[in-house]
């Protein structure tokens, strides 16, 4: 029995028992499995070029919530999850010392720098004992070898093209069937325990009862969100209508955090969208979920494609822009102190939560980039501190794109913050919610405050500067969005209007898995 063959499956990113080949793969190759999952200190350091924390409270908790539940599952096959704290390439090379008769490891297959230099890591341990390491793709809906392309560097830089090409010649290969029991943990390893926020110095947040996503972690919860959301309620039915909302767990999937840790497939939603089509209904709304998984695809491969350029300053065109660093001017966008209602109320909801919906993404980037000229990075690290779905290639290709470096055919796109606002929360339901210090503003005169006459704020009991801040910038085409009724004649409003041509707006692309400029999703 002490030579039976072990394999150790090194679970980073894909935290589910369904549909996961390196545990499908492991079962049939060994006697004694060991699914590992290491919390390495890495991903608790500084960001790269801001020194923001990398990872987030909001992450932190969905991240111990989806290890645990993994646990459970794995010791309900008869099995466990070994956790360990430490870089993965040294707690392997223990393990393996310590057991002796490993014969592999395995891993799923990441893209981005970061995490390729650990599995430079684990290649070179396992090289220096002369253990195999087998290695899947695992991480999109389109498997990387399936693509309709030759090579990655064909992959076109629009996503329309890609998405044509994928629909019309792409195959998504079926989920893999399981077994019900999984092989032991072999005699002698320790299943370790799941550290707390504090081990990273950390405070576990409380859930504000004003979060649009108080969902909990892991793979259980996943496929419970999917159930809901497809079988019981059949809101998947009206997706494309409601996709783009800002109040409550409803109007959209939700699915970005799961995917994000793959406690749920890209491959068992797309089976579960058609098996939907198939008993109940088809329409624009069941398709854009999986177009939602298509831009969290092209993202991936995006990243696969370019490399660590999708970090670069001037992003994918080598585009050389002028990109301020103003801390000041950064701090009072991060803390929703911006004067400009919309764009707070997103901000103090992903401060306060770690989510934002994918319209107040798109605004807030845009504002972010293209009204204050800041670095895009600022915003994309501060991301990766907080979200709860934080995803490196969706993170990073949605801030390419919306600082117009990215995989983005039309130039100069821009958001206008007052007409975005008024559209999507004409009524100020959302800024009420988030900014209530302007709460008693009724209407869409909650989104220009300071187009307010005097006496109506102080009615209002709004002080511009002492208890909501001046816009610290207002845009000539947003005046085309405020009430033109002059001073006298109503008491409500001053200034006057413009004639300025607004800029083209961003076409709806729907994204909940991320922000995505996509999504994301979220």
């Amino acid at each position: 029995m002490c030579a039976a063959r072990t394999v150790i499956c090194l679970l980073r990113n894909d935290l589910r028992f369904n549909d996961n080949e390196i545990l499908y793969w492991a079962q049939a190759n060994a006697e004694y499995v060991v699914p590992l999952y290491c919390f390495d200190p890495r991903h608790y350091l500084g960001t790269h070029t801001f020194n923001f924390p990398k990872t987030g409270p909001f992450r932190l908790k969905f991240l111990l919530e989806s290890v645990k539940d993994l646990r459970e599952t794995m010791q309900k096959k008869g099995s466990n999850l070994v956790v360990r704290k430490g870089k993965p390439e040294e707690v392997i090379q223990e393990l393996i010392q310590k057991l002796k008769f490993v014969t592999a490891v395995t891993f799923q297959d990441e893209v981005t720098m970061e995490e390729k230099v650990v599995e430079y890591g684990v290649k070179q341990v396992c090289s220096q004992l002369n253990i195999k390491v087998q290695t899947f793709w695992g991480s999109s809906l389109f498997h990387r070898d399936d693509l309709p392309f030759h090579h990655i560097s064909q992959l076109p830089d629009v996503f329309t093209y890609f998405r044509k090409a994928v629909e019309s010649q792409g195959i998504v290969r079926p989920t893999f069937a399981m077994p019900s029991q999984m092989k032991p943990l072999p005699e002698g390893v320790e299943e370790g325990d799941i550290p707390s926020h504090e081990t990273f110095g950390q405070i576990c947040p409380l859930l504000d009862p004003r979060s649009a996503f108080p969902c909990e972690g892991g793979e259980t919860k996943a496929l419970e969100r999917l159930m809901h959301y497809f079988w019981d309620k059949n809101l998947i039915a009206t997706y494309k209508e409601t996709r783009n909302g800002l109040i409550g767990i409803d109007y959209s999937t939700k699915f970005a955090p799961w995917l994000a840790l793959g406690c749920i497939s890209p491959r068992y939603i797309y089976e579960q969208v058609k098996k939907y089509e198939k008993e109940r209904m088809a329409n624009q709304s069941t398709y854009w979920v999986i177009f939602e998984l298509l831009w969290r695809d092209y993202f991936r491969f995006v990243a696969l494609k370019y490399g660590r350029r999708i970090f670069f300053p001037k992003g994918l065109q080598d585009k050389a822009v002028a990109w301020k660093k103003d801390g000041k001017l950064f701090d009072t966008w991060k803390e929703g102190k911006t004067g400009v209602p919309f764009v707070d109320a997103n901000m103090r909801e992903l401060a306060l939560t770690g989510f934002m919906s994918n319209r107040g993404r798109q605004n807030v980037a845009s504002f972010l980039t293209k009204d204050l000229g800041l670095d895009w990075r600022m915003g994309a690290e501060w991301f990766e501190y907080l979200l709860t779905d934080y995803d490196v290639c969706s993170n990073y290709g949605n801030w390419l794109y919306s600082a117009g470096i990215g995989n983005d055919p039309r130039e100069n796109r821009k958001f206008n913050m007052i007409k975005q606002g008024l559209d999507y929360d004409g009524d100020g339901e959302y800024v009420r919610l988030w900014v209530p210090e302007l709460k008693e503003i009724k209407g869409g005169d909650i989104h220009t405050p300071w187009a307010l006459s005097s006496a109506s704020l102080s009615h209002f009991n709004v002080h511009l500067n002492e208890t909501y801040p001046s816009p610290i910038i207002v845009q000539p085409e947003w005046s085309r969005h405020t009430n033109q009724k002059p001073a006298n004649s109503s008491g409500h409003r001053r200034g006057r209007g413009g004639s300025h041509n607004l800029p083209k707006q961003h076409k709806d692309r729907g994204i909940d898995f991320y922000f995505s400029g996509n999504k994301h999703s979220e």
